[in-house]
């Protein structure tokens, strides 16, 4: 019969032969997580990173700032795959901070249950001391290895452990309500304006009532796997996961001269308020083989309209926009605003064939004309950088421009630019019968006759 020492011997050869030479042995791994020289071993780096619940809070704390993975690595000394991981498993979306009911055991309940146990109490006598059911401690101390084997902590980290459970995601236990969302997704309809669509014209039917919210953490969080992730590319940032509206724009166009051009801290106060329509916001976008488009937007309702250019030139987008502008009745066309761009150096002609004035904005402030620049936004889902825009015809332009016209807007208590201006000009022949495509329409205005149509439910 082998001795104790031959016995623990022979174990120890045992597992070495077991053991893979090239494995780690315990002792470098426990070195090497503890060393934070730059010295470290090839072994200790590749050991799989854990974060604590704080630092978790940091990663999204700080994605939601607007910063990117290389810079929250760095904060955090880690590589930047790991925080990837982290924020790509929940979309980038900040997950709830997970708390315990107020009905449940607490860690002390659960010492004084194994202290009565250890001293022999009846389950009955340990409810009593707890002003708890005696059911409830049955329960709790069978289903945690019985009287004998109890063990407060582990009990307790069982419990936190299995009330984790995945809870039905409303989008997945209600088709119908899918089927809408996913229409307007496919509409290139914001979850915001999915949200305020239904709740303006389903109202009556509280099954079909959503908020934005969770058709993000639908479409984002990977847990979730009722909307197919491939329609995050319908919204206006088709990005994989959520991100910050923190940018940065590189670059600069060349500004313009303000000779004889009227600043916008001249623009009327009747302008600035939208309280009257016919004033608006213009810009370019441009795509790759310098080809451009010219976008209008209307400040009160929205109503978009988009100009297929020849180039960006002044000559070729005075044209453009003298042509547009004498097709639109006197009714709404007041005044521009636009940026220090040279593309309208000429605005002088620009006002003098139309009668407009022309107002710009101070170099660098984009914000001035937050209406237009927010629309170019929606217009990137049509148009993303990079791409040729010469290939797109003035029909095509007018299409993308009626799908933003028939949208529901938050700031137009979910009407449509299309309702509202149908409500502030008589534009109802044009609008019904030819959705967006306003520009010669109006050649024989003097002997149209319009009518009123219906107005919006909020606009009544």
């Amino acid at each position: 019969m082998l001795t104790g020492y031959w016995v623990r011997r022979r174990s120890i050869h045992m597992y070495l032969i077991s053991t893979p030479w090239r494995s780690t042995p315990l002792w470098l791994q426990l070195v090497n997580a503890t060393d934070t020289t730059p010295h470290q071993s090839v072994a200790g780096q590749n050991m799989k990173r854990t974060y604590t619940q704080e630092e978790r809070e940091l990663v999204f704390d700080l994605w939601k700032r607007g910063a990117g993975f290389s810079d929250i690595a760095q904060v955090l000394d880690a590589k930047p795959g790991s925080i990837f991981t982290i924020l790509r498993d929940h979309g980038g979306i900040k997950p709830e901070k997970r708390t315990r009911a107020t009905a449940h055991l607490t860690i002390e309940e659960r010492e004084e249950i194994r202290a009565g146990l250890s001293a022999k109490m009846s389950i009955r006598a340990i409810a009593r001391s707890l002003g708890r059911s005696p059911s409830t401690i049955s329960r709790e101390v069978n289903r945690n290895r019985g009287r004998r084997w109890y063990k407060a902590v582990d009990a307790d980290r069982r419990a936190w452990r299995l009330a984790k459970r995945s809870k039905p995601c409303l989008l997945a236990s209600n088709e119908q309500l899918r089927s809408l969302v996913v229409a307007k997704l496919q509409l290139n309809w914001s979850p915001k304006q999915i949200s305020g669509w239904l709740r303006a014209n389903m109202h009556e039917f509280d099954s079909l009532d959503i908020s934005h919210e969770t058709i993000y953490k639908t479409l984002y969080v990977r847990s979730r796997k009722t909307l197919d992730h491939h329609l995050a590319s319908h919204l206006r940032r088709s990005h994989r996961m959520r991100q910050s509206k923190r940018h940065s724009r590189a670059g600069d166009r060349g500004t313009i001269n303000m000779v004889k051009g009227l600043s916008i801290h001249d623009r009327p106060k009747s302008v600035r308020n939208r309280k009257s329509i016919g004033h608006w916001e213009g810009d370019l976008v441009s795509g790759s083989g310098n080809s451009h488009i010219a976008t209008l937007v209307e400040r009160k309702s929205r109503f978009t309209v988009i100009l297929k250019l020849p180039g960006k030139d002044a000559d070729s987008v005075n044209r453009a926009l003298v042509g547009a502008f004498e097709s639109f009745p006197s009714e709404i066309k007041k005044s521009l605003t636009w940026d220090r761009g040279m593309e309208l150096a000429k605005h002088a002609d620009f006002t003098g064939a139309t009668g407009i004035p022309v107002y710009f904005c101070d170099a660098q402030c984009p914000w001035q004309r937050g209406t237009n620049e927010n629309t170019n936004g929606l217009i990137r889902q049509y148009f993303p950088k990079k791409t040729c825009l010469r290939q797109h015809s003035q029909k095509v332009l007018d299409e993308v421009a009626n799908q933003l016209n028939e949208r529901p807007r938050e700031t137009l208590k979910f009407n449509t630019p299309k309702e509202i201006v149908d409500v502030s000009v008589a534009l109802t022949c044009v609008i019904h019968r030819h959705p967006f495509n306003i520009l010669g329409c109006y050649e024989q205005r003097n002997s149209a006759t319009f009518s009123v149509g219906k107005a919006p439910r909020n606009a009544r």
